[in-house]
């Protein structure tokens, strides 16, 4: 989606700020907002597993289907609001741009030259089309969920839309992505000898008898470091899951009360929907940042 951009001759390179996620206590919250399931399957509240709509046959599996729910619908859609937006925006490009295409360019220098201060001008060259599709992707995402409405529409008695993030299949579903694309980003700019050396391999540049004592400890470590890259995709997924749903969680309670008691809590969903998709951006830049190294190491 996002290379179309590259193969046709973008005029300005596509592509600081460090923000913390403000509403992780507001979890523990939309659980108590959920409230209890009510009779002919209507939940009072944001129920916590999406409900599945209806399922789609695999053709020449018999018996197995592709399930379909309210959060896979607007996932898909705003896939495809992303791709409509980049064709109208690259459809006739000029080399003064204006209008559409301006406001797409400036877009992707201001999140290149934000990823090239996090990760480098190596990392950023190469996989720059990963990073800039996942924040624009969860950010789309967070923003379309808080549309007045998504949960009242209807389809054999289920919400019909749902926030994508909302859903923790979702998530998982980015989190593992990144995991298993930074094992081969990690291999591919280290080599497999490498990569295992900067888990277990002894650190500081220690030689002779020390650095052979020091083994078992960096090894060790190599342990604790190896499990805490397995608990990262997880941690993804759900911290955005947690403060996206908490948030339209407490937004379906305070509409029930009225638009005026919503509206302080929509501003802060705005503020909490881009920095998600920025501590996402920011913690997968990072990762593959501290396992590979800067420009000068990776030269090296």
């Amino acid at each position: 989606m996002i290379s179309c951009l590259t193969r046709r001759g973008m005029s300005a390179r596509l592509g600081e700020v460090t923000m913390k996620s403000v509403v992780q206590k507001l979890t523990a919250l939309a659980m108590l907002a959920g409230g209890p399931v009510m009779a002919e399957g209507h939940h009072e509240g944001l129920s916590m597993n999406a409900p599945v709509l209806w399922e789609i046959p695999i053709p020449f599996w018999e018996g197995h289907s592709i399930p379909v729910n309210n959060s896979l619908i607007m996932f898909t859609l705003a896939v495809l609001l992303l791709v409509v937006v980049l064709r109208l925006a690259t459809r006739k490009m000029e080399r003064i741009p204006y209008g559409l295409q301006n406001f797409v360019e400036w877009v992707f220098e201001t999140l290149y030259n934000f990823i090239e201060g996090l990760a480098g001008k190596k990392l950023t060259k190469k996989y720059f089309w990963y990073f800039a599709t996942v924040f624009l992707l969860i950010l789309t995402s967070n923003y379309m969920g808080l549309i007045p409405g998504v949960g009242e529409i209807t389809y054999d008695g289920q919400p019909l839309f749902r926030g994508a993030n909302a859903d923790l299949n979702v998530t998982l579903f980015l989190g593992f992505l990144y995991a298993i694309l930074w094992f081969i980003w990690s291999i591919r700019e280290q080599g497999i000898k490498h990569f295992l050396g900067h888990i277990f391999g002894v650190k500081g540049g220690l030689t002779g008898f020390l650095k052979y004592a020091l083994m078992p400890i960096f090894f060790f470590v190599g342990l604790i470091e190896l499990l805490s890259i397995c608990v990262r995709p997880v941690a993804l997924a759900a911290r955005l899951f947690g403060n996206i749903y908490a948030g339209e969680a407490i937004l379906e309670k305070m509409g029930a009360i009225g638009w005026y008691a919503m509206l302080p809590f929509m501003c802060m969903e705005l503020l909490v929907g881009f920095v998600q998709a920025l501590v996402f951006l920011m913690l997968t830049a990072l990762f593959l940042k501290t396992q590979v190294g800067g420009d000068e190491e990776a030269a090296h």
